[in-house]
């Protein structure tokens, strides 16, 4: 009991202690459970937009549209739950419609957060954009029509042909889910009148009609080249939606239509498919899809092609690769965030601080990705949130900045000063804090530039025991602005009042960079870009250019103002080298001159060469160049392709890099950081080389980070990952290579891509190289990255891996299932997506029938792809219950079906029906505690075959029992006037035997056998005639066929069979166990011990077989006329013939029979095998 005690004090001591703790170092105080999502409703109908939240209580839910505060009337209220619903939504103009983005805002003690963006939108069918026109073809040529138009959700569309709805696809006819109908081998019989039919939720639209004229073709047709008619179109398409690229050709014979990709890549096949005779469908596509695909006509079994090309852009939504994380930080300290998105087009990062919009001002401040807040104050504790949006939707992840609060700190330092020592170097003095100035440890000076936007600032530390401090890594000629904090061991001062200061001008860092071209042979065009301040230092106000020939040592030289970005040298001599340098000057003076650069002037010649090109020059990194150009808008000779130049200053120049005519850009890689190359460019043609461009680009350095005391050590290595369930994935990794003596850990982060929240991110500790990860979502995409820790050293983050969970059948059926006539014999289902997260649906099964197919079991199977919600149901018969149902479907398996909806077909809707009243709901479904609901002319119909039912079953009764009483009577009354005749016959067999081409007859019935109401009957037969069987005894009933004949025999229990036989008839067995009577005469003990042949199968089997009502005979005068004799015998078959049957050896009960018995047993037992031979043959020929 003193333990139990103790461990619950325990608990409640971590309770206690650690929970209040754990609320400070990891945020959850506030998000959301449930967000809103984008939804299409029709006008009139009611919407619910869920949000709930979780957090701390009292938490206050508000909703904003298109970032305003939604007005709450009896109409539009939020639910006690904090979603928001609207009774009717409405679709007037203006700011008086519900169409909008939606998002709610939860608030608690802690801050408040946005959730993402909804758009609610009313469905709609606006008119044709694009009508399809009347065309006049050739017969044997190909037709197309086309239509165009804008619709939520996006339409079904169909083709009529003279009001006659077209399959989708045939053999020769197409129809693309874009609007296309194609026709291929046009015939006589296509010349007609065509629409275009479109229909979703809201509405169906018919276009105009256009006519096809069918020509006849020329006699004979002449040989044509391939013709594209219709080519692929430059497409933009949503992340997982569906792209078709058509291609519609012509020619004689009929073109053979291929795709491929222009990068040379193979097409994802498994994501591909063709529809018709050569579009191209992309399905579910993904940014590997995006690129140029080129489609190819060409003609069988020659070179004869033609090729269109169309550009496929894959447009996604941002989802976020680095999300802010939660920090606490003391005041007057710097908070970061950062947040990093991806996405096409790129996403715009959005900064938002209790669900409102963040500003830049002198403390905080916004750069590309990150948000970044100085000398913080209570004010900023605070949920920050970092939304990425771009055109294809938005995502939100939030973080919590909590200030740590001091209230024994110092004062601000006082009266701060500046002065300006160089161009690169300010003083700053201040003096100490009024305040607790003895408790300062050390101060912080922050500075940044004063001019522009989104500067950086620069932060320095320095130690408690001075007031001054200089400032020498400043740009000359900028204006800066700074200030400075006192720190003590419990926190910081508030900052100090800011000081403004300029640095001096100094001369030009470096010179431009030049680029010659020559217009003539006799100029040179001398052109640069302006110095950057950071370069210039100050205001250019002159440039100096010096020039000579290679040959000679006398430099001219040109002064020009600090505005000039260009100058022509002219009267030069042609065929020249030329070497050129120049230089910038500022107020202080000259700096340093460029190092010569070369030119050669052109030939004096009228022939035709290309002009210079326009070279453009970009560093993209410290160690690679692209070069970019086009030609000089003057050029009129012919270009057959580019020599390329480059080398590093005062290098030699290398071979020229010989490039296409039709190549505009050229990446040049491999240099080095921090150096000046020179670059030439020109074109030739079949004349010879044409005019050069020159230039000279410097490479950045590369940046590189700062030494450290202690080295962290690097990251794990070869993180691999792998999906191992819906729910699971599995984590391998590679230990970089330390001494096997120290102890390392790793910690796994693992959180879904897009997370929202940074505190729902998974951390995991393991000291094995691998690691199992659970409990994950099924159909998620997750981001993996490890690190490493040994000796109280943590590594760098790995390089982040991603994998996808597998999805999960689908355990929810699809929801809101509506039906809805929108023609006498035309429905529309429509439905939405089953209510799960993170499900993928891969297609959906329709059912559908009318009522009296349904009773019968008889639906009609209809299966549209994942990304529509909607089918037509077609020729619906008049005055007909049609039931309906669906179901969702992945490569996981099925879900269930939905509710059934119920539609009635009316033949005349003039009475006031309206066509587009939905009678089918989730409220009108036919089923209720699984029964059906039927109506009155049903349960009438129903009653009356009931009845009629009942009467036929009492008839047929009554006739059964009639007819078995005569029977019985007749058998009684055959039995008693055979009994003298039955024993005459037993004697007389007894003494005389078995004898050839005797005929006997023998009583059928006595009083212990009975006939049944189909003739059956239990009397047993054989050559001696009726059996008088035991009271103990099983019966079975089997026709003769290849079993062994064996004798069972135990005891006084022997089998016993019975063959009643005529040749030609169908011969069937009775078997028994008896025991054998001492009154029974030798003969027939000895018969009776020995067995016929058998067949496992029943008398009611042969009785259908051979339809003769259960009788045993053909004729059932035969059954009284047993046979023995030799002319009466066939001949025996072998063992193959008679299927395998293997009749008794008489040999082998020779022992055990009377030596003057044996003979008629060889004759039983020579009929018996002979007679189940004709039994066998006559059963296969009766079936």
């Amino acid at each position: 009991m003193a333990l139990v005690k103790k461990k619950l004090y325990q608990r409640l001591l971590f309770f206690a202690v650690v929970l209040p703790i754990s609320g400070v170092l990891c945020f959850s105080e506030l998000f959301f459970i449930k967000e809103p999502h984008d939804v299409t409703v029709m006008r009139k109908e009611a919407v619910i937009l869920d949000c709930q939240a979780h957090g701390e209580a009292p938490i206050d839910v508000r909703w904003l549209k298109n970032g305003v505060k939604v007005v709450e009337n009896e109409r539009v209220y939020p639910l006690s739950n904090g979603s928001l619903y609207i009774s009717e939504v409405e679709s007037r103009r203006g700011d008086k419609s519900d169409e909008g983005f939606y998002q709610c805002l939860a608030q608690n003690k802690y801050g408040a957060i946005l959730s993402q963006k909804a758009r609610l939108t009313i469905a709609s069918i606006s008119a044709f954009a694009i009508q399809p026109t009347s065309i006049v073809v050739t017969e044997g040529s190909v037709a197309r029509f086309s239509c165009k138009i804008t619709a939520h959700p996006p339409p079904i569309i169909t083709w009529e042909f003279n009001r006659v709805t077209l399959p989708l696809t045939t053999e020769r006819i197409t129809v693309l889910p874009s609007g296309v109908l194609q026709i291929y081998g046009v015939q006589r019989a296509d010349a007609g009148n065509y629409r275009c039919v479109t229909t979703n939720i809201a509405s169906r639209r018919r276009s105009t009609e256009a006519s096809l004229t069918v020509t006849s073709a020329p006699s004979p047709q002449l040989p044509q080249r391939p013709r594209i008619i219709t080519g692929p179109q430059n497409i933009s398409v949503s992340l997982h939606q569906s792209a078709i690229l058509e291609c519609m050709a012509t020619g004689n014979p009929k073109p053979i239509i291929s795709w491929s990709r222009a990068d040379s890549k193979s097409i994802d096949v498994y994501n591909t498919k063709v529809l018709g005779n050569g579009n191209l469908m992309i399905t579910d596509i993904k940014p590997q899809h995006g690129g140029v695909y080129m489609c190819r006509a060409t003609t069988p079994g020659t070179r004869n092609y033609t090729v269109a090309s169309a550009n496929v852009t894959v447009l996604a939504p941002p989802s976020l690769v680095e999300w802010p994380e939660s920090l606490t930080r003391p005041r007057a300290g710097t908070a970061r965030f950062v947040c990093q998105a991806e996405g096409f087009p790129t996403p715009k990062i959005t900064w938002f601080k209790n669900g409102e919009r963040v500003h830049s001002n002198g403390r905080i401040k916004m750069y590309s990705s990150k948000l970044v807040i100085n000398q913080i104050i209570p004010e900023d504790d605070a949920i920050y949130q970092c939304q990425a949006e771009n055109e294809q939707g938005s995502v939100l992840s939030m973080a919590r900045l909590i200030v740590v609060m001091s209230e024994d700190r110092p004062s601000a330092p006082r009266n701060i000063r500046a002065d300006t020592v160089s161009s690169s170097a300010i003083l700053l003095a201040w003096e100490r804090p009024l305040y607790n100035s003895d408790k300062v440890i050390a101060y912080s000076v922050h500075y940044m530039k004063a001019e522009g936007l989104n500067n950086e600032e620069y932060q320095v530390v320095i130690g408690n025991d001075t007031t001054r401090y200089i400032i020498d890594d400043l740009e000359p000629a900028c204006n800066y602005t700074f200030y400075v904090v006192a720190y003590m061991p419990m926190g910081a001062s508030r900052m100090s009042d800011h000081m403004f200061q300029h640095t001096l001008e100094d001369v030009p860092l470096r010179a431009p960079e030049l680029s010659l071209t020559s217009r003539s042979p006799t100029d040179i065009q001398v052109s640069w870009q302006p110095l950057p301040d950071k370069l210039s230092r100050g205001r250019v106000s002159a440039y100096r250019l010096s020039y000579r020939t290679s040959s000679e040592n006398t430099i001219s030289q040109v002064e020009l103002p600090g505005e000039k970005t260009q100058h022509l040298l002219e009267n030069l001599q042609p065929d020249t080298i030329y070497l050129l340098r120049i230089v910038a000057a500022t107020g202080v003076g000259w700096g340093e001159q460029s190092a010569w650069t070369s030119h050669r002037t052109p030939k004096s010649s009228s022939a035709r060469v290309p002009l210079a090109p326009e070279l453009h020059l970009e560093p993209l990194n410290c160690t690679t160049i692209l070069a970019r150009w086009e030609l000089a808008p003057r050029n009129s000779a012919s270009v057959q392709g580019y020599k390329l130049f480059y080398h590093e200053e005062s290098q030699s120049e290398n071979a020229p890099v010989q490039l296409r005519a039709l190549d505009n850009t050229h990446t040049i890689g491999g240099l080095d950081p921090r150096k000046k190359y020179h670059v030439k460019l020109l074109a030739y043609n079949y004349v010879g080389d044409g005019y050069q461009a020159d230039q000279t680009i410097s490479t950045p350095g590369c940046v590189s980070v700062r030494d450290r005391l202690v080295p962290p050590p690097p990251p794990p290595h070869n993180v691999n990952a792998k999906t191992n369930s819906s729910t699971a994935v599995f984590l391998h990794w590679g230990r970089p290579a330390f001494s096997p003596s120290h102890a390392v850990n790793y910690t796994i982060r693992c959180n879904p891509v897009g997370l929202q929240n940074a505190s729902l991110v998974l951390y995991l500790q393991t000291s094995e190289q691998s690691l199992l990860v659970r409990d994950l979502e099924p159909n998620t995409k997750y981001e993996f990255a490890i690190r490493l820790h040994i000796d109280q050293l943590s590594s760098p983050w790995s390089p982040v891996v991603y994998e996808s969970t597998f999805p999960e059948a689908p355990t929810l059926p699809p929801s809101n299932v509506k039906v809805t006539l929108i023609e006498e014999n035309t429905a529309l289902l429509s439905w939405k997506p089953p209510d799960e997260p993170n499900l993928a649906v891969t297609y959906y099964t329709i059912l559908y029938a009318s009522r009296n197919a349904w009773v019968a079991g008889e639906w009609q199977v209809m299966q549209r792809e994942g990304s529509i919600t909607m089918a037509l149901l077609e020729n619906l018969k008049p005055d007909q219950f049609y039931l309906a149902k669906v179901s969702a479907s992945n490569d996981m398996g099925d879900g269930p079906f939905s509710h059934m909806v119920e539609l009635m077909v009316r033949a005349d809707h003039s009475s006031g029906h309206d066509p587009w009243h939905a009678r089918g709901s989730t409220h009108s479904t036919v089923f209720s505690d699984g029964f059906y609901h039927l109506d009155q002319m049903s349960m009438t119909g129903i009653t009356v075959g009931v009845c009629i039912a009942l009467i036929c079953i009492i008839i047929c009764a009554f006739i059964i029992v009639c007819r078995g009483k005569n029977r019985k009577s007749s058998a009684v009354k055959t039995h008693r006037e055979g009994m003298t005749t039955q024993a005459s016959a037993a004697g007389h067999q007894g003494s005389e035997g078995l004898a050839e081409n005797a005929d006997v007859t023998v009583p059928m019935m006595s009083p212990n056998f009975f006939i049944d109401s189909k003739g059956g009957t239990n009397l047993i037969i054989n050559s001696l005639g009726p059996v008088r069987l035991s009271t103990e005894k099983k019966k079975k009933w089997f026709s003769l066929s290849s079993h062994e004949c064996k004798d069972n025999r135990s005891g006084q229990i022997i089998r016993h069979a019975a063959i009643s036989y005529q040749p030609g008839s169908t011969v069937l067995t009775y078997e028994e166990e008896l025991s054998i009577s001492p009154d029974q005469p030798a003969a027939l003990q000895a018969l009776l011990g020995h067995p016929g042949d058998s067949e496992n199968s029943s008398n009611s089997e042969g009785s259908h077989a051979t339809g003769d009502s259960g009788r045993y005979s053909h004729d059932e005068t035969e059954m009284t006329n047993l046979s023995s004799g030799q002319s009466s015998r066939q001949p025996s078959l072998t063992a193959d013939d008679s299927g395998g049957s293997d009749c008794c050896d008489p040999s082998e009960e020779t022992s055990q029979l009377t030596e003057g018995r044996q003979t008629d047993l060889k004759s039983v037992e020579k009929s018996c095998c002979h007679h189940e031979a004709l039994s066998s043959s006559q059963a296969a020929v009766s079936l």
